[in-house]
């Protein structure tokens, strides 16, 4: 099973050294899990400050600075894992250094019907040679639970799969996925050693995270463009954030 871990803080809660020993730590266990094959990918988020939302509404794009919804805690970043089990899925959640300080919510990613495009390297190999061709963007799909009845929800998934093998013909694809429902999302706090798992969101919001797109385009503007194609954006939000570039995993050879 996939599962996305997103990670929660409050950006003011770290100081520069405790963030790049974070880092470290973080990139430490990520190649342990690349080794073992249930690393797919993660990311830091560049600050809540650069975040963009768009919305469309009628057929017109309403773009705003700023992120989706404005709370002390924000996401921070996120791990995409492969592994067998919930259970393990909250003991590697558990070891992540942001789980001491914030929350890691975990969540389930919801297998699609139709085939999604291939990428000929790993994102975290291409992430390095992009450097200077580009930026890479998660654009975040909020929408209150029930804005897509069930069968409007499969014309719309289709349509995001059409968009994303569109993307792949012009380069701009790395990911996309939508999530199961906010009812199988688990929290995980870590608390002077202390692990503490509440089930649900973590974020008591009423438009809840329904999926991502990851893309790589030449700037913001671009990204805004692509999210104003994804349906998402017609029921709920697209929220932009510029990924922070980070070291290359090195997988099991």
């Amino acid at each position: 099973m996939k599962y996305m871990l997103m990670i929660y803080g409050a950006e003011e809660g770290w100081t520069e050294e405790e963030r790049e020993r974070c880092m470290l730590d973080s990139m430490a266990i990520c190649e342990e899990l690349a080794v073992d094959g249930k690393w797919l990918d993660s990311s830091p988020l560049h600050s809540v400050a650069t975040a963009t939302s768009v919305r469309v509404r009628d057929g017109k794009s309403e773009v705003t600075d700023g992120p989706f919804a404005e709370t002390t805690e924000q996401l921070g970043g996120y791990y995409i894992i492969d592994v067998p089990t919930r259970d393990e899925a909250v003991a590697i959640a558990s070891r992540l250094p942001p789980a001491k300080k914030g929350t890691v919510e975990i969540r389930p990613l919801l297998p699609v019907p139709i085939p999604m495009p291939s990428l000929s390297e790993d994102l975290s190999s291409l992430r390095t040679k992009e450097t200077n061709a580009g930026k890479d963007y998660i654009v975040l799909l909020y929408a209150a639970e029930g804005a897509w009845p069930p069968e409007e929800h499969a014309a719309a998934l289709e349509e995001s799969i059409r968009l994303c093998h569109e993307l792949h013909e012009q380069g701009s694809y790395r990911a996309a996925s939508p999530l199961q429902s906010p009812t199988t999302a688990t929290c995980v706090r870590v608390r002077g050693g202390n692990q503490e798992i509440v089930d649900g969101p973590f974020p008591e919001t009423k438009e809840q995270l329904g999926g991502y797109f990851l893309i790589h385009v030449a700037d913001l503007d671009q990204a805004i463009s692509v999210a104003a194609k994804i349906p998402g954006a017609r029921r709920g939000t697209a929220e932009i954030r510029p990924l922070f570039p980070l070291p290359v995993v090195h997988r099991a050879s």
